[in-house]
C-alpha cells in the first residue's frame, strides 16, 4: 500500500475520521458545519461490536444513534465509507451497511450517490438540565410533614406472593382492556371491607375502581361539570352517555367530546358550576377541579365541621369532606352537623363527597362510621391504599350513588380506559386472604407508638403544650403556648436546627381568619412515617437546637 493510500483512510490509528467536505447539494448550515474537523471517537462503537454475534446490529445502531444526540459525532460529519468502518471495527461490512440504512430511515443520517454518508443537520443535540440550587440551601435532616406513610412497612413478601397468585389465576382474557368499573373480584372485595371496616354501603355495581382519590375527585367535577345548572340526582337528572361496549374504542365520540371539552366550557365565574371545600384543607383540590371546569369555594370548618348554612349561601353544587378526621384539625365532625349536610344536600339536589383518607386508623374509640353509609344516594364514598400500603401504587376507589354511576364509569373510560388488571387481581387476593386486614392491624400497631412518643416528648420539652386530633389518623395539632413563638421566630429556629414543619395556618384559604389571629405556635406534625427514636430525636431537636 502506498503512502497516499494510507492518508486517505476514513479513520485514524485511533478511529477519529480525517477532514472531509460536504459534498456541494448540500451548501447551507450543514455545509458549513462539514467543513470544520469532524472529531468523534469511534472507539465509543467498540463495545457495541465486542457483543455476541446476534447482538451487535442493534447494538451497534444504539451506540451510533447515542453518539449523534448526544453530541459526540456532530451534525454535518461525514462517516467514514462502510468498508473502512467496517475495516477498523473488525465486523463485516453488511453490518455497518444495516446500522448506516437504519439511521438514515430514521433520519439521523443522510446519504446520496457518491457523495458518502453524513449526519444529518436537523438533528439536535439534548441539553443536560441541571438543577439549581442556592448555596446556602439546606435539606432539612428530619421532617414532621404530614400526608406520608412508613412506606419500610409495605408488605413485600405478601405482595410478591400474591403477584405470583395472581399471575397463575388470570385467563388470558382477562389481561385484554378491562372494565373501567374495575375487576369484578376486587369490586365484590372492596365492598365486603368498606360495609365490615367502615359501615359503607358498598354495592359492587356502584364501586369503580381509580387510580387514588385525585382521579375520583377529578371525576366527580368532570359529571358536576357536564351536568352544569341542570338535575344533579334529582328526577328528571340528564341521562348517562351510551355506552359502547367493552373495548376503549366503543367510547362514544359525544362522551369523549364532553370530557375533553369541560374545562373550555366555560371561563372561571361564567356559569361554571361550584364546589365547596373545608378551610383549612387539601389546597390541590382546587388545581383538580378547575382543570375539569369546576370552581372551588374555600368554607370554613368550625368546632363541629362546615355550616351548612354557609355552604347553601355559596351556591355550591357540591362538597369535598374528611367528616371522619377532617385534614388538618383533626376534628370529627358532629352528628348535628352530618345530618345537617345531608339536608342540605336533599334539599339543593347537592352532592357530598367524602374523602376517607385515614379511615382506618384509630387508637382510642371506635372508629367514626362513614357519612355515606347515612345516605349512598347523596354521598361518593372515596379511598384509597396510600396511607396503608403505598401511595406509587396508585389504587384506589370511590362508591357512586346510582344515578352518576354510568356518567362517572364512561368518563372514566374516556380517561384512561381502566385500571390496570393485574395490580387490582393483586390487590383483591390480599383482602380475600386477610393479608390487607394483617397489613391495617400492623400498620395500626406501629403508629399509634409513634403518636404516643411524639405527645410524651412534646409534653418533655414542650411542657403546657396542647395536643389535639389524636384518637385517629397520622398527625396530631400541636398547640404550643405563647412562650414559644412567635411563629415565625420558631419556624426559623427548626429550619436552622435542620427539622421540617407545617404550620395550620399553611392550610388555611383565607375563609377562616381565626387561624392567622390567634397567639402562639399551632403546628400541624405527620409522625407515621418515623420511628419512635426519630421523633424524641427530633422534637429535641427543637426544643435544645444544637445538642
Amino acid at each position: 500500500m502506498s503512502d497516499s493510500q494510507t492518508t486517505s483512510s476514513p479513520a485514524t490509528a485511533h478511529g477519529a475520521p480525517t477532514d472531509r467536505t460536504a459534498p456541494a447539494s448540500d451548501a447551507g448550515p450543514d455545509a458549513a458545519r462539514a467543513t470544520r474537523a469532524a472529531t468523534p471517537a469511534w472507539e465509543l462503537l467498540l463495545p457495541s461490536v465486542a457483543l455476541p454475534a446476534r447482538q451487535r446490529g442493534r447494538a451497534l445502531q444504539r451506540a451510533l444513534r447515542d453518539a449523534i444526540t448526544s453530541g459526540r459525532i456532530a451534525g454535518g460529519t461525514r462517516l467514514p465509507a462502510s468498508r473502512e468502518l467496517a475495516a477498523d471495527l473488525g465486523v463485516s461490512r453488511g453490518l455497518i451497511t444495516d446500522a448506516y440504512e437504519q439511521l438514515t430511515a430514521e433520519g439521523y443520517l443522510r446519504s446520496g450517490r457518491g457523495a458518502g454518508t453524513w449526519v444529518s443537520g436537523a438533528v439536535r443535540c439534548a441539553v443536560p438540565v441541571g438543577r439549581e440550587r442556592a448555596d446556602d440551601a439546606r435539606e432539612p435532616a428530619i421532617g414532621f410533614l404530614p400526608g406520608t406513610s412508613d412506606l419500610s412497612l409495605f408488605p413485600r413478601a405478601a405482595w410478591t406472593a400474591a403477584h405470583r397468585r395472581a399471575l397463575a389465576r388470570l385467563p388470558h382474557e382477562a389481561l385484554g382492556y378491562p372494565d373501567p368499573r374495575g375487576l369484578p373480584e376486587l369490586r365484590e372485595a372492596l365492598a365486603g371491607l368498606l360495609t365490615r371496616r367502615r359501615g359503607v354501603v358498598a354495592d359492587p355495581e356502584r364501586i369503580v375502581v381509580c387510580s387514588g382519590v385525585a382521579q375520583a375527585l377529578t371525576l366527580v367535577g368532570a359529571v358536576l361539570a357536564g351536568r352544569g345548572a341542570g338535575p344533579l340526582l334529582a328526577a328528571g337528572a340528564a341521562p348517562a352517555p351510551a355506552r359502547g361496549g367493552d373495548r376503549w374504542a366503543g367510547a362514544t365520540a359525544e362522551a369523549v367530546g364532553s370530557v375533553r371539552g369541560t374545562a373550555a366550557a366555560s371561563t372561571p365565574g361564567q356559569g361554571r358550576p361550584r364546589v365547596a371545600l373545608e378551610d383549612p384543607g387539601t389546597a390541590a383540590y382546587r388545581g383538580l377541579f378547575a382543570a375539569v371546569g369546576v370552581d372551588a369555594v374555600p368554607l370554613a370548618v368550625g368546632a363541629e365541621g362546615i355550616d351548612p348554612a354557609e355552604l347553601t349561601a355559596t351556591g355550591a353544587r357540591g362538597a369535598v369532606l374528611t367528616p371522619s378526621h377532617q385534614f388538618p384539625s383533626g376534628i370529627a365532625y358532629s352528628a348535628r352537623r352530618r345530618s345537617g349536610l345531608l339536608d342540605w344536600a336533599r334539599a339543593a339536589d347537592g352532592l357530598l363527597v367524602e374523602d376517607d383518607y385515614d379511615g382506618d386508623f384509630r387508637y382510642d374509640r371506635a372508629p367514626v362510621g362513614a357519612l355515606q353509609g347515612l345516605d349512598p344516594g347523596r354521598v361518593v364514598y372515596t379511598g384509597s391504599v396510600s396511607k396503608s400500603l403505598a401511595p406509587g401504587l396508585r389504587l384506589g376507589w370511590m362508591v357512586v350513588p346510582q344515578a352518576l354511576v354510568d356518567e362517572v364509569v364512561e368518563r372514566k373510560r374516556t380517561m384512561d380506559l381502566g385500571h390496570p388488571v393485574l395490580d387490582q387481581a393483586l390487590f383483591a387476593d390480599l383482602i380475600e386472604r386477610g393479608d390487607y386486614d394483617r397489613q391495617l392491624r400492623r400498620c395500626q400497631r406501629a403508629y399509634r407508638e409513634r403518636r404516643d412518643a411524639l405527645v410524651t416528648a412534646l409534653a418533655e420539652h414542650f411542657p403546657g403544650t396542647r395536643v389535639t386530633g389524636i384518637a385517629a389518623g397520622l398527625h396530631v395539632i400541636a398547640h404550643l403556648p405563647e412562650r414559644y413563638g412567635p411563629r415565625e421566630s420558631f419556624l426559623a429556629r427548626a429550619q436552622r436546627a435542620g427539622v421540617a414543619l407545617a404550620p395550620l395556618d399553611a392550610y388555611a384559604c383565607g375563609t377562616a381568619p381565626e387561624l392567622h389571629a390567634r397567639p402562639g405556635v399551632r403546628l400541624v406534625l405527620g409522625y407515621a412515617h418515623l420511628s419512635p427514636s426519630r421523633i424524641v430525636a427530633a422534637v429535641r431537636q427543637l426544643r435544645h437546637p444544637g445538642r
